[in-house]
C-alpha cells in the first residue's frame, strides 16, 4: 500500500510537471510572485530595536554614525543596491606531446642440449640465440585552449535577510524582467560589511563575500537555444 501511494505521488508531480511546461509553452513564461527573500531568511528573525531618542541635552541619537541619521542599510528588511560591473578575459593555451619507444630480446644458447628438439618442435627457422623478443612503442599528443570573455553590468536591489553576530549582512535579491515571450532572472546574494556600504546606500558586487550571482532567463528563446534532454543524457554517460 505505501508503494502504491508513493507511486502515485511520483505520478502526480509529473503529471503537475508536465502541465506546468506545457501550459508555459502555450502562454509563455509566468513572473514569480513578489515575496520576501526566504531561502536565506531563517524562520524566526530577530529585529533590532527602532533607534532610541537623543539624549539629554544631546542632537545626538545614541547609535547614531551621522548628525542627521545614517540611511543605509543595516537591520533586517533594509534594502540596499548591489552594482554588478563582470568584466572577465581568460586566455590560456596549453599542448603537450609524448612519445616513447622499446625493445627487448633474449635467447638461449645451450639448454641441456633440447635446444635442437626445440627447433623440430617450432619449425621455421627458429634461433636458440632470439627465443624471445618484445617490441613497444607509445605516442601521445593533446592541446586545449580556453579563451573566455564575459561582461555583465546591471543593477539590483537586494534586501538584508540575516545580520550576524559580528555585525556583517545577508542579502539576498531577485529580478525579473518579462519581454514578450522571454522572462530574464537577476539573483545576487552574499555577505557585506557594514562598512563597505557607501553614503548613497550601494555596494559594488567585488565586496560581497561568498557572492553567488546569477544572470539568465526562461522562456521560448532559452528553450530553443538548450540542448534536448536526451542528447544531454547520450553526451554526458556515452563512453566515446
Amino acid at each position: 500500500m505505501r508503494k502504491v501511494l508513493i507511486l502515485a505521488a511520483a505520478a502526480s508531480a509529473l503529471s503537475l510537471g508536465a502541465c506546468s511546461t506545457i501550459t508555459e509553452t502555450v502562454k509563455g513564461p509566468e513572473l514569480a510572485p513578489i515575496g520576501y527573500p526566504a531561502a536565506l531568511v531563517p524562520v524566526e528573525q530577530a529585529y533590532l530595536p527602532t533607534p532610541t531618542a537623543a539624549s539629554a541635552n544631546s542632537l545626538w541619537r545614541t547609535g547614531a554614525r551621522s548628525f542627521f541619521g545614517d540611511q543605509r542599510a543595516r537591520r533586517v528588511g533594509d534594502i540596499l543596491t548591489v552594482n554588478i560591473d563582470i568584466n572577465d578575459r581568460a586566455q590560456t593555451q596549453n599542448s603537450t606531446n609524448r612519445s616513447r619507444s622499446n625493445s627487448a630480446s633474449g635467447g638461449v644458447t645451450h639448454f641441456f642440449g633440447l635446444e635442437n628438439s626445440l627447433g623440430r618442435a617450432f619449425p621455421g627457422g627458429f634461433d636458440p640465440a632470439n627465443m624471445v623478443g618484445t617490441e613497444g612503442e607509445a605516442n601521445a599528443a593533446g592541446s586545449g585552449s580556453v579563451n573566455r570573455s564575459e561582461r555583465v553590468s546591471l543593477t539590483v536591489a537586494a534586501v538584508v535577510t540575516a545580520v550576524m553576530p559580528n555585525g556583517n549582512m545577508v542579502i539576498q535579491g531577485r529580478q525579473e524582467v518579462r519581454t514578450n515571450r522571454e522572462v530574464r532572472e537577476l539573483t545576487v546574494a552574499g555577505i557585506v560589511r557594514p562598512e563597505d556600504i557607501s553614503s548613497a546606500n550601494t555596494i559594488a558586487h567585488t565586496q560581497i563575500a561568498e557572492a553567488r550571482i546569477s544572470y539568465g532567463g526562461r522562456g521560448d528563446i532559452s528553450r530553443m537555444q538548450t540542448t534536448p534532454a536526451a542528447q544531454s543524457l547520450v553526451e554526458r554517460f556515452s563512453p566515446f
